[in-house]
C-alpha cells in the first residue's frame, strides 16, 4: 500500500515537472514569435527581440531589455538657426523663452547653434522619431548608431504641438536594427520601464525606472497626454525611447520638470504612431475640428442644466455651419462622451477630437433637456492646419513689414499685465527687415498704424492689406509700461 503511494506521488511530481516545462516552451514560443507594430521583419540584422519576462525579479537585472533596445537608439548632433542667449531684447530676458514658445510656437533666428539630442529607428529602413524641438530649424542632422557610425539625415515632417518629428536616414538606402513600437494603453502605473539617450552627449545611457502616472497635463497645448516616470531624463534624452519590458518603444521622451528630481514625461506611443504616420504619408498632420466653444462644468451649472454630476464639457457656443452646426449640437449641451470614451473635462474633448481625422463620422453622447441623446458628427478638418497648409503651398505672401503679429488674447495680456485686449502683439521679427532696424522687437504690442487704430487683428490685417514697397508707415508701440513711435520704409528684401 505504502508502496503505491510513493509510485502515485512519483508520478504527479513528473507529470508536474512536465507540465511546467511544457508552459515555459509554449510561453516562450508565443513571446518571441510577436510581429513588429510598424516595420516588416529585417532577418539580415540583429532585431530588438520582445523580451519574455514582465518584471525583472529572477536575475534583478534590466540587462536583457537594455541589450535589445540599445542597437535601436540614436545619437543626434544639429546645427540650426538656434536661440541661444546671446542677443535677446530686455523684454525676452525678463520673460524668457518658454513664454515665447508657449504663446507662439517660435524663436527669434540668431547665429548657429550645435545642439545634441536623440531618437530611435522603428524602421528597418532608416525611419526615426524624435522630439520636433531637437531638430527645429535644423540646417545639417547627422546622427550617430551604437557602433560608432555617422549617418546623414533628413527631416521627413514635423509636428510642434506634439513636439514629434520624423527622420529618415541615408535616404533610406541602408538597412537599420529597428525597436517595435508598442501599445502605450497597456501601460499601468506602477510598471517597470527604461528610458534610453544621450544624456549631456553621453551616448547609449540607460536609466530605469516606473510609469509614475499618466494622462499628464503641462499645460503645453490641448495634446498634452504624457506619460509621466521617474527614469531619469536628462538634457539629451530628448527623443529617446521609454521602453517597457517586452522591449517596445511605448513613448518617446520629451521634457522635464525644472529642477524636479524624478520627473520626466514621454509622448505616448499611441499617440505617435498616429502622427508618425501622416508625417510619413502626407508630410503634414490633420486634426480634427468639430467647432464648438467649451468650458468645465461646474457643480453650479450642472445643477442649473439638470445634469447628474459634473463629469462632462459644457457647450457655450455653436459655429454656425460647422460639423457641429450641422450635427445640431447646441449651447447647453454637455458633451459625455465621444466614440465611447468619456469626456469629463475640456482637455479631453479636445485632445479627442483633434486627434480624429477630418471625414471620420462619430457618435457623441451629450446630457440635453435632463436626459442622454447621441448624436452623430462628421469631423471637419481644423481651420489652422488648413492654413497652415496653405502657407506651406505658397497660397500666402510673406509679411511686407517683415514681422508677425498674434492677437492679444486675455491670457497674454493678464502674462504682460496689459490694462487691454486692444492691439496685437509681435511674435516675430525678421532679421534685418526694415522692422527690425526701426528697433521693433519681440513682445511689443501695435496700438496704431499712421495715426489709424488697431484694436484687433482684423485692423491690422487691414492696414497692411495693400502695404507695398517703397510706402513709408509710422508705428505707436507699447513696450511695458512706455509707448513710442518708430517709421520706416516697406521694403520686401
Amino acid at each position: 500500500m505504502q508502496l503505491k503511494r510513493r509510485t502515485f506521488l512519483a508520478a504527479q511530481l513528473v507529470a508536474l515537472v512536465v507540465g511546467i516545462v511544457a508552459g515555459a516552451a509554449v510561453t516562450s514560443h508565443s513571446a518571441w514569435g510577436r510581429q513588429p507594430v510598424l516595420a516588416q521583419q529585417a532577418p539580415s540584422l540583429p532585431q530588438a527581440p520582445i523580451i519574455p519576462v514582465q518584471m525583472p525579479l529572477t536575475t534583478g537585472s534590466f540587462a536583457k531589455v537594455a541589450e535589445a533596445i540599445k542597437p535601436a537608439v540614436i545619437n543626434i548632433n544639429t546645427v540650426s538657426k538656434g536661440g541661444g542667449p546671446g542677443g535677446r531684447t530686455p523684454f525676452e530676458e525678463f520673460f524668457g523663452e518658454e513664454f515665447f514658445r508657449r504663446f507662439f510656437g517660435d524663436v527669434p533666428e540668431r547665429i548657429p547653434q550645435r545642439s545634441l539630442g536623440s531618437g530611435v529607428i522603428i524602421d528597418p529602413s532608416g525611419i526615426a522619431l524624435t522630439n520636433a524641438h531637437v531638430v527645429e530649424k535644423a540646417t545639417e542632422i547627422e546622427v550617430i548608431t551604437i557602433d560608432g557610425s555617422k549617418h546623414k539625415a533628413k527631416v521627413v515632417g514635423a509636428d510642434k504641438k506634439t513636439d514629434l518629428a520624423v527622420l529618415k536616414l541615408d535616404d533610406g538606402k541602408a538597412k537599420f536594427s529597428y525597436a517595435r513600437v508598442g501599445d502605450s494603453d497597456k501601460m499601468q502605473v506602477g510598471d517597470w520601464v527604461i528610458a534610453v539617450g544621450s544624456p549631456f552627449g553621453l551616448q547609449s545611457t540607460v536609466t530605469a525606472g516606473i510609469i509614475s502616472a499618466k494622462a499628464r497635463q503641462l499645460g503645453q497645448g490641448p495634446f498634452d497626454d504624457f506619460l509621466q516616470t521617474d527614469a531619469a531624463i536628462n538634457p539629451g534624452n530628448s527623443g529617446g525611447p521609454l521602453v517597457n519590458m517586452q522591449g517596445e518603444v511605448i513613448g518617446i521622451n520629451t521634457a522635464i520638470v525644472a529642477g524636479g528630481s524624478g520627473i520626466g514625461f514621454a509622448i505616448p506611443s499611441n499617440m505617435a504612431r498616429k502622427i508618425y504616420t501622416e508625417l510619413s504619408t502626407k508630410g503634414r498632420v490633420t486634426r480634427g475640428w468639430l467647432g464648438v466653444s467649451i468650458q468645465p462644468l461646474t457643480a453650479e451649472l450642472a445643477r442649473s442644466f439638470g445634469s447628474k454630476d459634473t463629469k462632462g464639457v459644457l457647450i457655450s457656443d455653436v459655429v454656425p455651419e460647422s460639423p457641429a452646426g450641422k450635427a445640431g449640437l447646441k449651447p447647453g449641451d454637455i458633451l459625455l462622451e465621444f466614440e465611447g470614451k468619456k469626456t469629463e473635462a475640456p482637455a479631453d474633448l479636445q485632445r479627442a477630437v483633434g486627434l480624429a481625422s477630418p471625414g471620420t463620422d462619430v457618435k457623441m453622447k451629450v446630457w440635453r433637456e435632463s436626459g442622454e441623446k447621441t448624436v452623430d458628427v462628421k469631423i471637419g478638418e481644423a481651420p489652422d492646419e488648413r492654413e497652415a497648409q496653405q502657407r506651406g503651398s505658397g497660397k500666402a505672401t510673406p509679411s511686407a513689414l517683415g514681422l508677425e503679429v498674434r492677437p492679444i488674447t486675455p491670457e497674454v495680456a493678464r502674462q504682460l499685465n496689459l490694462k487691454t485686449s486692444e492691439g496685437v502683439i509681435v511674435a516675430r521679427v525678421d532679421e534685418g527687415s526694415p522692422a527690425a532696424e526701426a528697433g521693433i522687437q519681440r513682445g511689443d504690442v501695435i496700438r496704431e498704424i499712421n495715426r489709424q487704430k488697431v484694436r484687433s487683428q482684423a485692423d491690422y490685417d487691414k492696414l497692411v492689406k495693400d502695404v507695398k514697397d517703397g510706402d513709408r508707415l509710422t508705428v505707436l508701440l507699447q513696450r511695458g509700461p512706455m509707448s513710442l513711435y518708430v517709421a520706416f520704409t516697406v521694403g520686401r528684401g
